[in-house]
């Protein structure tokens, strides 16, 4: 069972001397439950941040400085470049590659395992021969198919908000770390800025890790049936599927098709983010422009019956 939330701001002193916990900046004992339980499954030492960006912004001004260079997946998440767009003004450069191959030089390397929302996979090798730190944003993945840290990673980052909590009612992110020098200073950046977890949203990480295994099987099992129903529809161009988790996106036509297809759908939501119990899906060129092709849809897929949700799905594409 998840413990008792601890929402004191602070503790007293032991003896004068401050004790595990005194000030929920630094971190509290049900931030620390969440993080010891999420460290057990990755296989390293984890730390919980406010959101999934607050993690990567993070590990890039923790772990970097002015004038060093991030090689990041081509077709990662576009936020993660956003934030590293954002940081170009402070000196920080960054350079897209294929994650299929090996990355360029760099002072650090980002992976995303698979990619969103175009579901490529990194390979680990070629990352883990480089010479920098490499950060594996396995957020679609999670440690029940993929721990990054045993394939060559040296920190992975999770938008918990995602599919570790799994029911989008918390604001979460996390940094696993194989080595106990990043997570000091990651933890040493995160108690000086402030971007901690709160204690209930760490409770509902809790909540949501206890039931993960048995989402994400069945979240995989749907959305693979899904997947290989959409391939054979004569409306949709391109599918595309890593073979787990309940993660995929598909194309169809132009925009215009897409923008019908996702306001015509009755059981799947209109709505943004995934991973969550409840199925979703959007036209991410509302958001990426033309990063992604016009015609992209992403699908995450939830706990509904699949039959369901294909009728869904078969039902708005025909009216698109």
């Amino acid at each position: 069972m998840p413990p008792p939330i601890h929402r004191s701001t602070t503790c007293p002193y032991a003896g004068r001397a401050p004790g595990e916990f005194s000030y929920a900046r630094f971190s509290s004992p049900t931030v620390a439950a969440a993080e010891q339980a999420l460290g057990a499954l990755e296989g390293g030492e984890a730390l919980l941040f406010a959101s999934g960006s607050a993690a990567a912004a993070a590990i890039l001004l923790a772990l970097l400085e002015p004038g060093r260079t991030v090689a990041l997946a081509e077709g990662a998440y576009y936020g993660t470049g956003v934030i590293l767009d954002e940081l170009s003004r402070w000196g920080l450069r960054h350079v897209e590659f294929d994650q299929a191959e090996a990355p360029p030089a760099a002072d650090l390397v980002w992976l995303e395992a698979p990619s969103n929302p175009f579901l490529t996979m990194p390979s680990f090798e070629s990352a883990a021969a480089h010479p920098a730190r490499v950060v594996c944003d396995a957020t679609a993945s999670t440690p029940v198919h993929l721990r990054p840290l045993e394939h060559g990673c040296d920190l992975v980052l999770h938008s918990a908000t995602k599919f570790l909590a799994g029911h989008d009612d918390a604001l979460l992110g996390a940094v696993v770390c194989k080595h106990a020098d990043d997570a000091a200073r990651l933890r040493e950046f995160r108690s000086r800025t402030g971007p901690v977890a709160a204690p209930d949203t760490a409770w509902l990480l809790l909540r949501g890790l206890a039931t993960l295994e048995v989402r994400y099987a069945r979240q995989s099992e749907s959305a693979a049936a899904i997947a290989e129903r959409l391939r054979r529809h004569p409306a949709v161009t391109t599918v595309r599927y890593p073979g787990f988790g309940g993660l995929l996106s598909f194309d169809v036509a132009t925009a215009d098709v897409a923008g019908r297809t996702e306001t015509a759908t009755r059981l799947i939501a209109n709505a943004t983010s995934l991973g969550g119990v409840s199925s979703k899906i959007e036209s991410r060129s509302r958001w990426e422009g033309d990063r992604v092709p016009p015609g992209l849809l992403r699908l995450s897929v939830g706990l509904e019956d699949p039959e369901e949700l294909w009728a869904d799905l078969e039902q708005a594409l025909a009216g698109a």
